[in-house]
């Protein structure tokens, strides 16, 4: 990377503050508040693990959650102290709009859902300055529509959404931009802007809130938090909060568009009466749903409580516009009165927009800056505290009931040692509130884009001794922590090591180091757990491709046996080369790693030769027929049967790749002796690493799960528009299936699998997502990443015919760009102005204010690129901005980042990746040796 790329975004004040001492301090407040609290696996006490039954979207207004807490636009400090988001109402629906409503899995035709329509629109990685856009109808909110019309649908149906129920027709509705700004990194500002959209009169109720997390109903405690009315030396209306070992708060709110904000207070408590019909003295949670909606002014107190809210009616002539402010600060800090809250929040967007300059300095395209910068919006926005104490949520607290005894045989019981309560990057916090370990690796590497130390630390996370489980295996996701994910730490880990280099010229070996030790425990669990024969073939289960195949490969088959697994296999072997790629990295400054570098590079040809052998043989996954990989079925009598299902388990192998250069390692001592002794003695694994004894290229060794011919086979494939290739990326499922299905018989039962472009009309894994046809971000992202690694073995002469049948052929660096550039206009405006990823909002489209408001879809129908599943999974989906950046070499001059080449691309093509600021990476508690962020 040039110095003088880097030095522009350290230049920059933002970044300055991401690579200063304060970098915490000014991170400790942040939009750190989940969408969705309900109907997770943490608040769940039910005996049977009914999540969403036991706690469903009616509760959650007036029910006080355990483990988190979740609202619209949230912020709030790193351990949710005390919290902070908006409530509105349109004086017609029957609740207060506090929190986002979606369809539960049982409720929606295809899974979960959220029915809001709202939009993370900017931010800077310190929280500096954040901006969120929601939009709310005139009318009542359609809550029993959505519900009752989702569940008339069935799963050949597309999902009824809430443009689908006509509220927004005409424009009938608020823009509500929620804003916020720190003045210094604990005295912050929030702005909320108004706007009626349609052309008559509407009303609106307008609540910035502010409330304490509930702590005091699980133990005895005497440190109940408070808020308490009070006045400034002005005799202006403020409220002071209190909080046991804090420093108190004062909270001010105004507005120059009413005539006057008043401050409205209730606890943060369960009404037991409304739910449980018990006695109880309120006010309690939902007080002020019942004093505004309900005009119960028992609801509410005017003077204390654990949950304050500045209660501004506004009144919005047609196309009006008004704005309410609510700032909180240390009562040490000024209580300056003259305090220019439009300025403050002038300089903090200007800020923002230097460092966004200083980063995309080199996008010439301005809607491709949008988007960029609104993924990474969507990625900061994303962030989330998230608490669950596996022990203490399966025993169950001292002052509640004890949870029923058939929860100590349910889910989770094997990691009572998980006590988790860190900031962790989230998929997004309405559909996916919780972390699932191979989507954060995905984050990890987009967030190293702007901070690569915040991405540092999240790596660390699911390998400190809290998370990852004392047999070595990392907690998979919340509602089955000892499923499996794919495998991808490694890879991120060396990426973000990668990109952090770039950026600050320096290598932080420690972190590479520290993740690296807890890996091998990693991989360790995945050979003596998922090889079930021995034989270096994977297993692994769903390996989070949920319904890529004709059974849920994580549970029992309706067969027996078990299923040797092709994505199972390519995924550790490319994990034992990502291993062998950081010890051989950590041997320049520690040589007893050259010995551990050489143990993975004979561990991956053991796997190698196991998945490659022809047909016959009794491990290899390889059809010599349709020149493809395949899973293999073992039946309990000893048969196998290949699952000739043309699908990205049998693209996966490729990501399987790494070019060993004598000119990067040749120094390391005794490398070269060690692996040319191995290659002497097994000639029969020696014939898998291309020309590993001939001089030229620098002595560059390939390692690769298939040579030349397999890769160009498979790759006429991927790159054939009738099978996988789609004018937006690379589908999942070859469209050879549409008219083609693969069908699978056994005692009498059929099994099915066809192409599916988009929604899944099965409920494997409840029906909310698909890899039977849409293109996927993380896939893509890794097949051209691999792209870019051949290429630097084979050259520019290795040509391959690109799309197929077409007679036209290209280097392999160059078919990358051009896949990249692919995705790209899932989010790009094409001729007609108009976005495929947003198809499903044609009335959003049409609209001049609103046309630049981007969704970051879960993943992208496999014709027409429209936005399917969860539709705010900025998490792996994030992966865009990296390939928008354009092309920068790392500052060691090593391994090319995704997009690096010196060869002219296909014309138009964008590539990827460089990398940004980095606040310095905190020190691990004293159980858990800290490292530094640059040697």
């Amino acid at each position: 990377m040039p110095p003088l790329r880097a030095a522009n975004l350290l230049a920059t004040i933002e970044g300055s503050r991401l690579h200063s001492a304060d970098c915490a301090h000014w991170q400790r407040w942040g939009p750190y508040l989940s969408e969705r609290q309900w109907g997770t696996v943490r608040e769940d006490y039910s005996p049977d693990g009914t999540a969403w039954d036991y706690f469903p979207h009616d509760h959650a207004r007036s029910r006080a959650y355990r483990w988190g807490e979740d609202g619209i636009a949230g912020f709030g400090d790193d351990k949710l102290s005390w919290c902070v988001s908006l409530a509105l109402w349109n004086r017609k629906d029957a609740i207060l709009k506090e929190r986002l409503f979606g369809v539960t899995n049982a409720q929606g035709n295809h899974g979960e859902d959220v029915k809001e329509l709202y939009f993370y629109v900017d931010g800077t990685p310190t929280h500096s300055y954040m901006r969120m856009l929601y939009k709310y109808p005139h009318a009542a909110y359609p809550y029993d529509d959505l519900v009752q019309e989702n569940a008339r649908r069935g799963g050949d149906m597309p999902e009824y959404e809430i443009l689908d129920t006509g509220v927004f027709d005409d424009s009938r509705y608020f823009d509500v931009q929620v804003e916020y700004a720190k003045h210094a990194p604990d005295d912050i500002l929030m702005r909320v802007t108004i706007e009626n959209r349609a052309d008559q009169a509407a009303s609106l109720d307008v609540l910035p809130q502010i409330w304490a997390r509930n702590s005091w109903s699980w133990k005895e405690s005497n440190d109940k938090p408070s808020l308490v009315a009070g006045t400034d030396h002005n005799g202006g209306a403020q409220v002071v909060g209190h909080q046991h070992g804090h420093e108190p708060i004062v909270v001010t709110a105004w507005s120059k568009d009413v005539p006057q904000v008043t401050w409205l207070f209730c606890e943060n408590d369960t009404n037991v009466k409304r739910l449980f019909n018990m006695d109880g003295a309120g006010p309690f949670k939902d007080g002020f749903n019942d004093y505004l909606v309900h005009g119960d002014e028992q609801a509410i107190r005017r003077d204390t409580g654990t949950k304050a809210g500045a209660h501004a009616a506004i009144e919005l002539e047609a196309y009006g516009r008004a704005v309410v402010y609510m700032r909180w600060r240390p009562q040490s800090s000024p209580d300056d009165v003259q305090l220019d809250a439009d300025a403050i929040f002038a300089r903090r967007i200007a800020e923002a927009d230097e460092f966004y300059g200083a980063l995309q300095h080199e996008i010439a395209d301005p809607d491709a800056r949008l988007v960029q910068r609104q993924a990474l919006a969507g990625m900061l926005w994303s962030k989330q505290y998230y608490q669950y104490d596996v022990q203490r949520w399966l025993e169950g607290d001292p002052l509640q009931p004890t949870p029923p005894a058939s929860r100590k045989q349910g889910r989770n019981r094997d990691w009572r040692h998980l006590c988790n309560a860190d900031i962790v990057s989230m998929p997004d916090k309405w559909e996916y509130p919780w972390y699932a370990s191979w989507d954060l690796a995905f984050h990890a590497a987009a967030f190293a884009l702007i901070d690569p130390a915040f991405a540092k630390r999240q790596l660390l996370l699911l390998v400190k001794d809290r998370y990852q489980h004392p047999n070595g295996q990392i907690p998979a996701y919340e509602w089955a922590l000892g499923d499996a994910n794919p495998p991808v730490h490694a890879w991120a880990a060396w990426r973000v090591y990668e990109i952090d280099r770039a950026l600050t010229g320096k290598a932080d070996r420690d972190f590479l180091e520290l993740v690296f030790h807890k890996l091998l425990l990693n991989f360790s669990w995945w050979v003596n757990r998922k090889d079930a024969d021995g034989h270096n073939i994977f297993q692994g289960g769903f390996l989070g491709l949920d319904n890529v195949g004709i059974f849920d490969r994580s549970s029992p088959l309706p067969t027996g046996g078990h299923i040797d697994q092709s994505d199972g296999t390519a995924w550790m072997a490319a994990y034992a080369l990502d291993l062998m790629r950081i010890a051989l990295e950590l041997a320049y400054a520690n040589h007893v790693f050259v010995d551990i570098g050489v143990k993975f590079f004979e561990h991956f040809l053991y796997i190698a030769e196991a998945v490659s052998c022809d047909d016959g043989c009794e491990t290899g996954l390889w059809d010599n027929e349709d020149e493809f990989f395949y899973d293999k079925l073992h039946l309990p009598d000893g048969s196998s049967i290949p699952m000739r299902l043309r699908s990205i388990v049998g693209l996966i192998p490729l990501f399987a790749v790494h070019v060993l250069e004598e000119r990067l390692h040749g120094g390391l001592p005794g490398l070269r002796e060690r692996l040319v002794w191995f290659l002497e003695h097994r000639p029969d694994l020696a014939k898998l690493v291309s020309r590993w004894n001939e001089p030229g290229k620098g002595n560059a060794l390939l390692l690769s799960l298939l040579r030349g011919h397999r890769m160009k086979a498979l790759l006429r494939r991927a790159l054939d528009e009738s099978e996988f290739l789609s004018d937006h990326g690379v589908r999942a499922l070859s469209q050879y299936h549409r008219d083609h299905p693969f069908v699978f018989n056994h005692n009498g039962d059929s099994f099915t699998v066809k192409y599916l472009p988009a929604e899944s009309d099965t409920r494997v894994f409840g029906g909310n997502s698909n890899w039977r046809g849409p293109i996927w971000m993380p896939v893509n992202y890794l097949l051209i990443e691999s792209l870019y690694e051949f290429h630097r073995y084979y050259g520019d002469d290795f040509k391959v015919e690109y799309p197929t049948g077409s007679g036209e052929k290209f280097s392999l660096s160059q078919i990358a760009d051009e896949l990249a550039r692919r995705c790209t206009t899932l989010f790009l405006k094409n001729k007609d102005g108009e976005r495929p990823v947003m198809g499903a909002y044609p009335q959003l489209q049409a609209d001049p204010r609103s046309r630049d408001l981007i969704l970051f879809h879960e993943y992208f129908h496999g014709d027409n690129g429209r936005g399917v599943g969860a539709s705010h999974q900025t998490g792996w989906t994030g992966l865009v901005a990296l390939l928008l950046q354009p092309r920068a070499m790392s500052a060691s001059g090593n391994v090319p980042l995704a997009g690096e080449t010196d060869q002219a691309p296909i014309p138009t093509s964008p590539s990827a990746q460089a990398a940004a600021p980095a606040c310095p990476v905190e020190a691990a508690p004293a159980a858990e040796p800290a490292h530094a962020s640059a040697k």
